[in-house]
């Protein structure tokens, strides 16, 4: 992250990194230790590695329960911004007022395994083809768990003041990707499909993958990256198995059935 060495120069992209702790499959996964500091630390650890994220928001709920992320988040000097809890739209926006720039980066506490490297390169991607919106995800080739969003600061007002559907104000960004008419949008793709892998943190078997992927290559180098860990998982076939039972975006999904519910009671 290259705040300090742009510390008079108006901050250009903005990270926002959504986190809480009332996770309704893993409770307070944010929080869980791995090695000895919380699985949220050592996600924030990898992402102030970006060089083109100028600054690092993490936004939370104004929930009790989201209390201990507010205060590691002081712990560890990063600025917090809390908000509604299932509004997560409102959340983001919020956040974004609070350091205007013209491109955000959204980020998931989910993903404990974010590289710098996938970041800045779907940043890089998004501001040089001036899109409005790019990812990796929509069309998904990186494992999943290492989702990155960038957007126009503009397309986030726009969906913050029109979105109506509780999956795109809990979702924050479908409202964008889905209007191609009115916002320009990219696919950021890798050079091969590794989208069946899964390196998010929804239930306990995510989090036991990702305790044995930290124990096994952290303490040798604290900035490995995701090349090596599909090593560590080349090596240990049984690592992927650890959770291959679970679908994709399930929470997206379950949503979008929410949506269906309401609309047709």
């Amino acid at each position: 992250m290259n705040e300090q060495a742009y510390a008079n120069e108006p901050l250009r992209v903005l990270g926002i990194l959504q986190a809480r702790a009332s996770s309704s499959r893993l409770p307070g996964k944010v929080l869980m230790p791995i090695l000895g500091k919380p699985m949220l630390a050592l996600q924030i650890e990898r992402e102030h590695r970006s060089r083109m994220i100028d600054r690092l928001i993490v936004a939370t709920s104004e929930e009790d329960s989201d209390d201990p992320i507010q205060e590691l988040c002081q712990t560890l000097g990063v600025q917090c911004h809390r908000g509604s809890l299932r509004d997560v739209l409102d959340r983001f926006y919020g956040a974004a007022r609070q350091s205007p720039t013209p491109w955000i980066v959204r980020l998931t506490g989910d993903c404990p395994l974010a590289d710098p490297e996938v970041i800045d390169s779907t940043i890089e991607f998004c501001i040089k083809n001036d899109y409005d919106y790019a990812s990796n995800s929509l069309e998904p080739t990186f494992p999943d768990g290492l989702d990155v969003e960038v957007f126009k600061f503009s397309a986030l007002e726009t969906a913050w003041q029109e979105a109506t559907l509780l999956s795109d104000r809990e979702h924050v960004t479908p409202f964008i990707h889905k209007n191609r008419s009115r916002f320009r949008v990219g696919c950021y793709k890798n050079d091969r499909d590794l989208s069946d892998l899964r390196w998010t943190v929804d239930e306990p078997e995510d989090f036991e993958l990702i305790r044995r992927v930290y124990e096994a290559l952290y303490p040798e180098n604290p900035e490995f990256g995701y090349r090596e860990v599909l090593a560590l998982m080349n090596s240990n076939p049984e690592l992927k198995e650890l959770n291959s039972q679970y679908v994709r975006n399930e929470g997206y999904l379950r949503s979008l059935a929410d949506d269906e519910a309401t609309e047709n009671p």
